[in-house]
């Protein structure tokens, strides 16, 4: 279990954060929405380490892990996606998954792990992370090496910014495995209707703060009525 307390933070004397209290449980897929600048990566920054909260308690499984910096983190089985994968100059897609699986692997190992992201050719091992790869390949490879690590809490920030339509599709694919398979926790920030309708629960944030969380069903009305608000 993960369970965040009474979460804040600030920047530039703003709220980003105020006042988050979330539990999350094992074999559970969520999804965070909400309207831009509601605080969604700066939530899930703050879950992985990546930045520190001014106020609050992070507690996985029992233990206070507030203070763990981004490694120690990864240690405990935390895995992290960004929104726009990071490139690679003169390491391949199988340099990669060796780096984040943490040992050795044999080439048949990283393409299990490649078809588990819809890719299935053998060639992918020998290419450069580089611009060379599409805006939905290089998403998948990452998505890959975030698999590689077996994480235990899987944090994915907006997967589907800057890819195409059909790179979509075969990435709701890859949510629709991971949702089937997962035994941890996976926690997705997206707007997309095909990736929240994979969700056990909804989390709703508005203005730095928890709006409404609940299951898919609930939470689908919930925002479409929001949707409809705006709208009007």
């Amino acid at each position: 279990m993960l369970e965040l307390k009474d979460i804040c933070f600030e920047r530039n004397n703003k709220k980003i954060l105020d006042h988050i209290n979330l539990v999350l449980d094992k074999n559970k897929f969520y999804v965070i929405t909400g309207p831009n600048g509601s605080g969604k990566s700066t939530l899930v920054k703050i879950i992985m380490g990546i930045e520190k909260p001014d106020s609050g308690q992070i507690i996985f499984e029992g233990k206070d892990i507030t203070h763990l910096s981004v490694n120690e983190r990864a240690k405990l089985g935390f895995g992290f996606a960004f929104q726009q994968p990071v490139l690679f100059k003169g390491i391949t897609v199988f340099d990669l998954l060796k780096i984040a699986h943490g040992k050795e692997i044999h080439e048949e190992e990283a393409l299990n792990l490649l078809k588990k992201v819809g890719m299935t050719s053998k060639d992918y091992l020998k290419r450069e992370i580089n611009r060379s790869l599409s805006g939905g390949e290089l998403k998948r490879i990452e998505i890959a090496t975030v698999l590689a690590r077996n994480p235990y809490v899987t944090i994915f920030d907006e997967p589907e910014a800057g890819i195409d339509l059909w790179s979509f599709q075969s990435l709701t694919e890859v949510f629709r495995n991971i949702e089937s398979t997962s035994h941890g926790i996976t926690l997705v920030i997206s707007h997309q209707e095909r990736i929240l309708n994979l969700a056990d629960q909804i989390i709703l944030l508005e203005k730095g703060k928890m709006k409404q969380m609940g299951d898919h069903k609930e939470m689908m009305q919930t925002i479409l009525k929001e949707s409809n608000k705006v709208g009007d």
